[in-house]
C-alpha cells in the first residue's frame, strides 16, 4: 500500500513538472545582427509600430504607423496614419504600397489619427486593429492640430486627445481592402485599467475564444503607471469583456504583442519596459506570468557591421512567426530626429 502511494506521488510530481516545462520558448543567442535590408525608413516621415502577415500571394505585408516629420514626433497623436508595405521576406527590405487608414474627421470616435496597427486573419477575413482619438465636441481646425503636435504634452488639447484614445477594428476580405470600420470603439476601460484603451494585441485560443490585450492607466495610482488588461470575446469584433485580473500591473509597461503557440499550447506576449524587451506567458489567456526567458533584449541592437545601435527609444515589439516558428522580432527605433522600423531575424528558435 505504501509503495502504491509513493508511486502515485511520483506520477503526480512528474506530471506537474511536465506541465510546467511547457514554457519552452527561448531566444538565447538567436537574434541575428541587423543589416540595411532589415531597416525600414521613409524619407520625410516618422515610422512606428509594425505588424506583419503573410498574404495569399506568398508575399509579406506590413502594416505600420507613420506621420510627417513636419509635425514633430508628437504628431503621432494628431496626424498618424496606417500604411501598408510589401516584401518578399518578413525581415525586409520593405516597399511602401499605400496608405490604408487615416483619421475619419469630426464626429467619429477615430476622427483624429489611425495609429499602432495589428493585422490578423480570423475566420476568412482580415482584421486590422488600431487606435484613434477625437476632440469631443470641441471645434478645431487643422491649424489647431498642428499647433498641438508642435507643442506636445503641455498643449491643452493633449488633455482631451489622450483620454479619448480608444481601440477599434477595420475588416476586409483582402489585404488590399476595402476596409470597413466600426462606428464605435471596440472596448472601453474598466477593471484593471482606466482612462483609455490603446495598443491592442489579439489572438485566438484553442477554446475558440478571442483574447485581446489593451493598455490603460492603472486605477488609484498617483504615479504615471500603465496597466495591461485582458478582454475575452466569442468574436474577433467583440463585444469584449475585460477581466478583473491585470496582465501586467507591477511595473510601467507598453506595447504588448501577443500570439498563441499551438505547439506549446500557451499564449506568449512581448512588451517593452523602459530598458528592456520582455516576454510573458499564459496557459489559459487570463492568468499571466513571466516566461522562463523573461528579458529578451536590452535597449540595444547588434548591427551587421559589428557596431552596436543604442537608440533613444526601442519600443513596439512584434514577433512574427510562421508555421509555429518565430522568424522576426520587429521593433520601433527612435534615434535623434529619426524613427524607423527594424526587423531582427531569428536564426533558429531552440527549446531548452
Amino acid at each position: 500500500m505504501k509503495q502504491g502511494i509513493i508511486f502515485v506521488f511520483f506520477i503526480c510530481f512528474f506530471t506537474s513538472m511536465s506541465q510546467e516545462a511547457k514554457d519552452d520558448l527561448y531566444f538565447n543567442d538567436q537574434f541575428l545582427p541587423i543589416s540595411k535590408d532589415n531597416i525600414f525608413k521613409t524619407p520625410g516621415y516618422y515610422n512606428w509600430g509594425t505588424s506583419i502577415i503573410k498574404g495569399e500571394d506568398g508575399k509579406y505585408h506590413l502594416f505600420y504607423s507613420r506621420w510627417k516629420k513636419e509635425y514633430s514626433f508628437y504628431g503621432w497623436l494628431t496626424h498618424s496614419e496606417i500604411a501598408h508595405a510589401i516584401s518578399k521576406s518578413p525581415s525586409g527590405p520593405w516597399e511602401y504600397e499605400e496608405t490604408v487608414l487615416k483619421g475619419r474627421g469630426k464626429k467619429h470616435w477615430d476622427g483624429i489619427t489611425a495609429h499602432n496597427p495589428k493585422i490578423k486573419f480570423f475566420d476568412g477575413k482580415y482584421y486590422l486593429y488600431y487606435i484613434g482619438t477625437n476632440l469631443g465636441k470641441k471645434e478645431y481646425s487643422e491649424k489647431d492640430l498642428v499647433e498641438t503636435a508642435l507643442t506636445g504634452y503641455s498643449h491643452p488639447n493633449w488633455k482631451i486627445l489622450r483620454p479619448n484614445q480608444r481601440t477599434g477594428v477595420s475588416v476586409a476580405s483582402s489585404l488590399n481592402g476595402p476596409w470597413t470600420r466600426m462606428d464605435q470603439p471596440l472596448i472601453e476601460p474598466s477593471g484593471p485599467i482606466t482612462t483609455l484603451t490603446v495598443n491592442p494585441a489579439i489572438d485566438k485560443g484553442k477554446d475558440g475564444k478571442y483574447y485581446l490585450i489593451v493598455k490603460g492607466d492603472k486605477p488609484n495610482e498617483k504615479r504615471f503607471i500603465r496597466n495591461q488588461a485582458i478582454a475575452i470575446s466569442n468574436s474577433p469584433s467583440g463585444p469584449f469583456e475585460i477581466q478583473e485580473k491585470a496582465v501586467i500591473d507591477d511595473m510601467d509597461t507598453e506595447d504588448v504583442s501577443m500570439w498563441y503557440d499551438k505547439n506549446l499550447e500557451r499564449f506568449y506576449a512581448v512588451f517593452h519596459a523602459h530598458d528592456f524587451i520582455g516576454m510573458i506567458t499564459s496557459e489559459n489567456g487570463s492568468d499571466w506570468k513571466n516566461s522562463n526567458q523573461y528579458k529578451l533584449l536590452p535597449k540595444s541592437l547588434n548591427l551587421a557591421d559589428g557596431s552596436i545601435l543604442k537608440p533613444d527609444r526601442m519600443e513596439r515589439p512584434f514577433l512574427y512567426q510562421e508555421d509555429g516558428k518565430p522568424k522576426v522580432l520587429a521593433l520601433s527605433i527612435k534615434k535623434g530626429d529619426e524613427s524607423y522600423s527594424v526587423f531582427v531575424p531569428i536564426k533558429k528558435n531552440k527549446t531548452k
